[in-house]
């Protein structure tokens, strides 16, 4: 059986489906829509409905700008899947309570798409994943669902997203793709099909693995430089030294590099290396610099909270019952995503010392955080009679609040206290109203 062809893809003869319509496959869906026939296919009903009403809950695709010339589709059906000889996989690849990899999606995705599996198809698999798992993991649960073989009767791909949620300027079009095959042949569909869509090119890896290797230490490269970040904080606290603005002195350098400290969470930064050391130590290797970084980043909510209690202890504030103030949930700003985020940290240490919090987060679905999180979000105007405000992500919505007003937030103004997680408040602003403030 022959492979499905670009020429094939391009006429619109043959179909693409994109499996997982989140923040990589729907902008992916919407991109490729422009050149090919594609179906957008997610288990999640109320999702496929919100699309089909043009309603994208986060905010990566601007459905004004969607015209007609877009040729999509979006379905629930999974049979649906049965009509494409390109899938692309774009679901998540999260980890677990015991920071294992969690591959219920990626595995139910493989299910799926096995069950509807047409002969001559090639699988591309977008999620983060460790090397190896693609052809160890998904190629025999896509034979067995199928009952066809690969290399014969199908083949698989990977090309690994790159997506960053909430930015503007790096996007699909704009970031090189990374793309892999099993073979010379599927290689080069992926480059043909992705370099009709990403304007910034394409990068043929020599082999899934080499790939897959290539995804998860971007985001490694990323947290231990973080972790670095993070740990000149709690040195330099520890000195009364502020960290902001040892780190301006120093990016005066010309090879200086940009990182700051700050929670470490999302579904890729945070999560990644678990991939990358999961696979390391089964085979026999203990990671000790990336799994370093990744305890002091997991335990950074911890100190920011007992920085801001210490702090409240200073101003003589009765801690069980004080009234904290949170400005931020989700995992970073100006998104709405709540996944993997490390704000959560903060809110349950500070629950260890029976304080009561308040939560307001200017981008993130209330119903959401409350299935989710079990947290309820409050307004804005909510946030009044308080001890300490936290400013935890810096949405922008968060700098149009006059300082000025700020005071009137707390119940004692002479003992108000600004924990800033993010650098985000002008440090003089602050100080000229007579608020405490400490930043990480």
């Amino acid at each position: 059986m022959s492979m499905i062809s670009f020429d094939q893809l391009k006429s619109k003869a043959d179909s693409i489906a994109i499996v997982g319509l989140g923040y990589v496959g729907l902008p992916l869906a919407v991109a490729l829509g422009r050149h090919f026939n594609v179906i957008g296919v997610d288990v999640s009903e109320k999702r496929v409905a919100e699309l089909n009403q043009r309603i994208d809950r986060t905010n990566e695709v601007d459905f004004s700008t969607v015209g007609d010339d877009v040729d999509l589709t979006f379905s629930a059906d999974l049979a649906d899947l049965a009509k494409a000889r390109l899938i692309l996989v774009a679901v998540p690849t999260p980890i677990d309570e015991f920071r294992s990899p969690d591959l219920r999606p990626v595995k139910g995705a493989s299910e799926s798409v096995g069950k509807h599996l047409q002969r001559g198809s090639v699988v591309v698999y977008e999620s983060t994943v460790y090397p190896g798992l693609t052809e160890e993991i998904c190629v025999p649960i896509l034979e067995a669902e199928s009952g066809l073989k690969c290399g014969e009767d199908f083949w698989v791909g990977y090309s690994p997203e790159r997506i960053n949620p909430g930015d503007k300027i790096h996007r699909l079009e704009t970031i090189v793709k990374v793309v892999a095959g099993q073979n010379e042949e599927s290689g080069k569909l992926l480059q043909d099909v992705y370099g009709t869509v990403v304007k910034a090119g394409t990068h043929l890896a020599p082999d899934i693995r080499t790939a897959e290797a290539a995804k998860v230490i971007e985001n490694t490269q990323r947290d231990l430089n973080i972790a670095l970040m993070n740990e000149l904080a709690l040195i330099f606290d520890t000195m009364g030294i502020d960290t902001l603005d040892v780190l301006e002195a120093s990016g005066t350098k010309w090879n200086f590099l940009p990182f700051r400290p700050g929670l470490v969470g999302g579904h890729c930064i945070g999560v990644d290396p678990y991939y990358l050391t999961f696979k390391a130590e089964a085979m026999g290797f203990h990671p000790h610099v990336i799994l370093a970084g990744r305890e002091i980043n997991d335990n950074m909510g911890k100190f920011i909270a007992e920085s801001t209690i210490k702090r409240l202890i200073n101003n003589d504030c009765k801690i069980k019952g004080a009234r904290i103030g949170v400005l931020g949930l989700t995992f970073k700003e100006n998104v709405p995503d709540l996944r993997n985020t490390r704000v959560v940290d903060i809110l349950e240490e500070l629950n260890d010392y029976g304080v009561d919090i308040l939560v307001h987060d200017a981008e993130a679905d209330h119903e959401e955080a409350r299935d989710v999180l079990g947290i309820e979000l409050c307004e804005l105007d909510e946030m009044r009679n308080l001890d300490a405000l936290i400013l935890a992500v810096s949405h922008d919505e968060y700098a149009t609040i006059p300082v000025a007003d700020l005071k009137g937030w707390f119940a004692n103004p002479d003992t108000a206290l600004i924990v800033d997680v993010k650098g985000f408040f002008d440090r003089a602003e602050l100080e000229a109203e007579d608020i405490a403030y400490w930043r990480l």
